[in-house]
């Protein structure tokens, strides 16, 4: 399954650490907003206007104790569908 198949409420897991690029209210560019491997959950989907093709997914991560933090836009290359297999 790849990440586009996927719909609101869908798991996912950050591929790569997502950092704020300067655009979220309140927010600082380069602050971490889920490293990568960090579990969350799509709540909803949607396109940039100028190009309708492309996905973006705004996506609740979890934070430590396991709370859903607040919604962060994420494109396709941001995203996995199941988390790296950790190597020993």
């Amino acid at each position: 399954m790849k990440v586009e198949d996927l719909d609101v409420g869908d798991v996912v897991y950050a591929a790569v650490t997502i950092t704020d690029d300067g655009s979220i209210p309140g927010g600082f560019a380069g602050q971490v907003l889920a490293e990568a491997g960090t579990r969350g959950v799509i709540t909803l989907i949607g396109h940039i206007e100028e190009q309708p093709e492309v996905d973006v997914f705004l996506v609740r991560f979890e934070d430590i104790k396991k709370n859903l933090g607040n919604p962060v836009g994420c494109w396709v290359d941001d995203l996995m569908v199941e988390p790296k297999q950790q190597e020993f």
